[in-house]
């Protein structure tokens, strides 16, 4: 009946999006400082990540969130009022996309860790052997030579963070999943909500699947196909 929850929904689903796109971004980052620093960093930094990766897989994402979302931005502020600031109150939108992308690092740190260890050795071999340094290796020849291997395993862990924004709704963040179940307990009319919040992420994953499809075919361009291959 008007004015309706369409718009309340769509918005929830906008802010969901945003969290996942947010956190993703931030995962990619941590996944592959984590990945180069697993495979060529010193002894410290490799125990440091292995236990970060160890930790965020084994604990369930659910305890991760309540513990980043309230303990963190509580240690934030203390560490401010021990330097002489004030207290600072956190955008619920920064506090998902960091916990989450927290969680997406050390995911994402294993695939592309994966992905260059698929890369094959004698393209790294000669490019040492040319003497790049490090930094241009990375950008010429690690990188382009990994995302084919790596896409799939990073696709996968995108569709993960369009449904673990629903995660944030036990800590009151305003998305798709909270703004189904306020309406639905307005309206009473759960079946009709819930299918429709469905339908959402069903779109949005059947979206997300064309662009994946095209990426993927971007990055292996010049490469011989499944089909070839058989």
């Amino acid at each position: 009946m008007p004015p309706g929850w369409g718009g309340t929904l769509l918005v929830g689903l906008l802010h969901s999006i945003e969290i996942a796109i947010g956190a993703t971004c931030l995962g990619l980052l941590i996944g592959t400082g984590g990945a180069w620093g697993k495979l060529y960093g010193g002894p410290v930094a490799r125990d440091l990540l292995a236990v970060y990766t160890t930790v965020v897989r084994a604990v369930p994402e659910l305890v991760l969130i309540l513990l980043l979302y309230y303990a963190g931005t509580d240690l934030i502020n203390q560490l401010l009022t021990a330097m002489g600031y004030q207290r600072v109150d956190i955008s619920g939108l920064a506090a998902g996309i960091f916990v989450l992308g927290v969680v997406q690092g050390a995911y994402s740190t294993e695939v592309i860790r994966g992905a260059i260890l698929s890369i094959p050795q004698g393209q790294i071999e000669a490019a040492r052997a040319y003497g790049m340094p490090p930094g241009l290796m990375l950008r010429r020849i690690t990188l382009p030579a990994m995302l084919p291997f790596a896409i799939p395993g990073l696709a996968n862990l995108w569709l993960i963070a369009t449904k673990d924004t629903a995660l944030l709704a036990v800590v009151g963040f305003f998305e798709l999943t909270l703004a189904t179940r306020q309406a639905a307990g307005v309206t009473k009319a759960y079946l009709v909500f819930y299918l429709a919040a469905g339908a959402l992420y069903l779109a949005l994953t059947l979206f997300s699947n064309v662009i994946i499809g095209r990426v993927e075919a971007w990055s292996r361009r010049g490469m011989p196909s499944v089909k070839e291959a058989r």
